[in-house]
């Protein structure tokens, strides 16, 4: 008989569903890749209908529903929270407890409601605590029969750190620390104190961070302001925070802003401004700490449980600079990381905790690298949906029958200079982009990073991007001596391939240090000479791995850029549609869909994203022209117009459909004359 088991992570941020089905991961996916809102903290209603479709299940045939946390426990959480603080945080309970009555208390009302919509059915629902189910996601699809468990996030109920020990198919959770003591909330006081948005720009202020300077009299003196006035670090790793200095338990903020900039003599720093040393060196500081109290906890874990290996989830686990040193440091024999290691990851662990907790099934240990499939878990589209999806939009494109000659035109033009968007087979699970919905660039180009960052993310110029090498290749370029195939491992450089920096290097200015030729694969060194890596196997994604081996064979390095397929405020691409309307919004060159190939000098003028190099148009000032006649178009948000002609262009997902003309000679919105 078929057992089904859903798991849900919803209501605060980054909401997700997975299903398994026997207990192996049929599908799991975040819903803003459906609903296009970053983090989305909605009901995953989009990536539930879609988990069921993949693996052609019914609400009504699920064996149970798993939810990732305890309501309630919350509920009593933000209770008791209040109360201890009172009266400073009247104001804020007062806005926030008809929101949590109204949410959260009721929640399984809420959670049936929504789930009622999928069909008729009795499913039971099963709520494993947060940190419980951050446990599992971490330990059951990890390639180890036994292993230490240590989960770091912002706060589940109460727990906000545990250390814990699995083995078969039981957890036991060994240590707790509770809120408000929490290295996340730590973590991102000082992302928001720094200018960046809480759980969403913490992977800016550790990019940041090595642009901090290590010998600078001021870096030592945060460091020791914060371990002395903001955070008691213990042996045994465990913290606690000087709730002076913070209001996150009680306000509407993260931090009391007047204590810290007197403490630190600097403000917050304002979103979007000039980010000055102080800054810089604040990352590093607060960086340097939450790496020693990950030490520490580590070192617990593996006196507690004396084992060899260790598994780590909750959103920490994602500050992969943390995880490269830990892994360095010997502690453990080998290590593994949830590559959803965020609150979507707690959707997987809930189905986990009741599929080997609750009903007690046998693990049997995978005998591939991990469960996890690659983390290829979400959608994909087959060529026939691609080519009805491109001719839609009058778009340009070539198929290849014949994938070695796809992969030997792709490495090639990767070898030219060229940007390339590359979409294939089933998207990724969790925040990284792992060669099925990335954008492509050529390392050893020095202004790639710069073009990358400027002209087709547009985002910071600081963020450094990630390697894709070959796996057997990484110790070519690498000082890591083992696959890293989520790109949650920071490793340096080899130091023959390193370039030093010029003199008086942190007496420039964050412009200035950015691009600097640091090795021979200049575009995934970060300032630091470390890089972020992944390593592609030939068997876990056969199709990335022959482009990579093309690109070798042409230029003698086993290794690429890769970055997510997104711009800066936008999920990562899902569907072929929207990988289109990115490459037309970007200046990427080349749009690899599956087998179909689209160059961007080849689109219709009329919606081709226009570059420095001008464009082939009547007027380069007005980048929207009919692709039949060349007249300009009038581009309204129902549509284009040419004026000359009365063709009118009907609009599809904000993209002119320009080889779909219609007979109305009128265009709403459009001043014709």
């Amino acid at each position: 008989m078929r057992k089904t088991i859903l798991g849900i992570s919803a209501f605060y941020h980054d909401s997700a569903a997975a299903l398994l089905v026997n207990g192996e991961i049929a599908a799991a996916a975040h819903e803003e890749r459906f609903t296009r809102k970053k983090h989305d903290f909605s009901f995953p209603i989009n990536a539930v209908r879609y988990v069921l479709q993949e693996a052609a299940a019914d609400y009504k045939d699920l064996t149970a529903v798993a939810f990732y946390d305890k309501p309630f426990l919350k509920f009593e959480r933000l209770l008791e929270t209040y109360h201890g603080f009172s009266p400073r945080g009247l104001v804020s309970f007062q806005s926030a407890i008809p929101v949590w009555i109204k949410e959260k208390l009721f929640m399984k009302r809420l959670l049936k409601e929504q789930l009622e919509t999928l069909g008729d059915g009795k499913v039971p629902i099963y709520y494993p605590e947060h940190h419980l189910s951050h446990a599992a996601s971490a330990f059951y699809p990890s390639p180890f029969e036994e292993a230490a468990i240590v989960t770091i996030d912002g706060v589940g109920e109460w727990a906000t750190t545990t250390i814990g020990y699995g083995q078969g198919n039981k957890i036991t959770l060994l240590k707790e620390l509770h809120f408000p003591h929490s290295v996340g909330l730590l973590y991102s006081a000082f992302t928001y104190y720094t200018g960046f948005v809480v759980n969403s720009g913490e992977y800016k202020l550790m990019g940041l961070a090595p642009y901090g300077n290590p010998e600078s009299p001021r870096l030592k003196d945060f460091v020791r302001k914060i371990k002395t006035d903001l955070v008691d670090i213990r042996e045994d790793g465990s913290i606690l925070l000087n709730m002076d200095y913070f209001s996150y338990a009680t306000g509407l903020r993260m931090v009391f802003e007047d204590k810290w900039k007197r403490l630190f003599g600097a403000p917050r720093r304002e979103a979007d401004s000039d980010i000055s040393q102080v800054y810089m060196d604040m990352a590093l500081a607060i960086q340097q700490v939450t790496e020693e109290i990950v030490m520490k906890l580590c070192w617990t874990a593996a006196k507690l449980t004396k084992s060899k290996y260790l598994v780590l989830a909750g959103g920490v686990a994602l500050n992969c600079v943390a995880n490269g040193k830990l892994l360095r440091s010997g502690i453990f024999d080998d290590l593994w990381i949830q590559p959803a290691a965020g609150d979507a990851g707690g959707a997987l662990g809930a189905a986990y905790a009741v599929w080997y907790i609750r009903d007690g099934n046998t693990r049997i240990l995978n005998r591939r690298p991990d469960a996890m499939q690659g983390a290829y878990l979400g959608p994909s589209f087959s060529n026939r949906e691609i080519d009805r999806i491109l001719g839609s939009y009058g778009a340009v494109s070539s198929y290849y029958e014949s994938f070695d000659e796809l992969a030997k035109l792709v490495a090639t033009r990767l070898a030219e200079g060229k940007v390339i968007g590359w979409f294939q087979g089933r998207m990724e699970y969790g925040p990284r982009a792992l060669g099925n919905r990335s954008i492509l660039g050529d390392p050893r180009n020095p202004e790639m990073q710069k073009k990358l960052n400027l002209k087709i993310k547009y985002r910071e110029g600081f963020r450094p991007f990630a390697p894709s090498v070959l796996e057997e290749d990484i110790e070519t370029y690498f000082e890591l001596d083992r696959p890293s195939p989520y790109m949650l491992l920071v490793a340096p450089v080899r130091a023959e391939k390193r370039i030093p920096a010029p003199n008086g290097y942190h007496e420039k200015s964050l412009y200035e240090r950015l691009y600097f030729l640091r090795s021979d694969i200049p575009s995934i060194t970060h300032i630091d000479y470390s890089a972020r890596i992944q390593s592609v196997s030939k068997d876990v994604n056969p199709r990335y791995w022959q482009l990579i081996r093309e690109f070798e064979t042409l230029t003698g390095y086993g290794v690429i850029v890769n970055t997510s397929f997104n711009l800066s405020t936008e999920p990562i691409v899902c569907t072929p549609q929207e990988a289109y309307h990115t490459f037309m919004q970007s200046e990427m060159d080349l749009l690899v869909l599956e087998n179909f190939v689209l160059q961007k000098d080849e689109q219709p003028v009329g919606f081709r994203a226009w570059t420095d190099e001008g464009a082939s148009g009547p007027d380069p000032d007005s980048p929207y022209a009919d692709p039949r006649t060349g007249d300009p178009l009038i581009v309204t948000a129902t549509g284009a117009l040419n004026p000359t002609t009365g063709t009118r262009y009907e609009v599809e997902d904000g993209i002119p459909r320009l080889f779909l003309p219609t007979e109305d000679k009128e265009l709403d919105g459009a001043n014709v004359t």
